[in-house]
């Protein structure tokens, strides 16, 4: 019988999670809603910090080791003409990566990455016979559920406090005949490997296993040829396919990716610059391109 994370009723089991990384991404998160809602105003860090009951200092401090970027930073690097700058070149970026032979190894963001496909029939047969073990985690994004099999990272997804058991369904459902196993201390060596810079080395690939159709793993596989610090769109990608008029098709692979962050959907934006969807909601893209704006533009004004 398939060991699922649920009880027969096909409600959830709790998760539980560390209560001090869980209050500061509250804290994180709620700075963050209030960024990308007014930072035409460019708010002030004394406002923000007001409005979540700490000190200046103490915000500053708590969304710094969360994001990368102080809330400052953060709000020049959300700017809309910062969203347009990302896409100026949408369409070479995805040119000069498959010209530069990366059809074989995706590399993300000086992160070395190193992918192989589920066979079409073991996709077909919705996981069965896969063992996936799985863990939640703190990281600069709130909890992340990490799934993996014995070939490598299968799953990454999100939750906000609430929500953890919500997101292992959601992503349980997308191999239901598979095995499911907790196993934390297995998941943890993973949350470094993605989320630390000093871990992003060459020679120490991080081995992901992409489950999905054949068309779904094409476009993944395109997603992991964007540069960190860079953006394209749907329908560049749809003409790098080949396909140019399926654009929408595009967007539902872009939507279905099992592997958020370290295949980097959230860096597909409309043609304008406008952030469209994403899985686990559209602050948290904010705060993903934010963080990697940090990472890979140093030139932003300090504070």
């Amino acid at each position: 019988m398939t060991s699922l994370p649920f009880s027969l009723t096909g409600e959830p089991r709790p998760v539980s999670l560390g209560a001090e990384a869980e209050r500061d991404y509250g804290v994180v998160r709620q700075t963050l809603e209030r960024i990308t809602l007014s930072w035409r105003d460019q708010p002030r860090l004394e406002d923000l910090a007001k409005e979540v009951g700490l000190q200046p200092i103490q915000l500053q401090r708590v969304f710094s080791r969360w994001c990368g970027l102080t809330p400052k930073q953060f709000v020049q690097a959300i700017t809309l003409d910062h969203a347009k700058a990302l896409l100026r070149d949408a369409a070479s970026v995805l040119d000069a990566s498959y010209e530069v032979g990366l059809s074989g190894s995706g590399r993300l963001h000086d992160l070395f990455v190193s992918h192989e496909a589920m066979t079409p029939g073991a996709y077909r047969n919705r996981g069965e016979g896969l063992t996936v073990s799985y863990g939640f985690h703190p990281c600069p994004f709130g909890q992340v559920l990490l799934m993996v099999t014995d070939k490598g990272l299968a799953g990454l997804a999100f939750a906000d406090p609430g929500e953890e058991a919500s997101a292992l369904k959601d992503m349980c459902s997308r191999w239901p005949a598979a095995q499911f196993e907790e196993n934390a201390a297995l998941t943890a060596p993973y949350a470094s490997r993605v989320f630390d810079p000093a871990e992003w080395q060459d020679g120490k690939p991080l081995n992901v296993i992409l489950i999905g159709t054949d068309f779904e793993i094409r476009v993944w596989q395109t997603l992991l040829k964007i540069p960190m610090g860079k953006a394209t769109t749907y329908s560049d990608i749809a003409r790098k396919l080949g396909k140019p008029s399926a654009s929408r098709a595009v967007g539902t692979a872009v939507g279905r990716n099992p592997i958020s962050f370290v295949v980097p959907c959230h860096r597909v934006l409309g043609r304008n610059g406008t952030l469209c969807g994403y899985h686990w909601g559209l602050t948290r893209k904010r705060a993903i391109l934010g963080w990697e704006t940090g990472i890979s533009s140093p030139v932003l004004e300090a504070v």
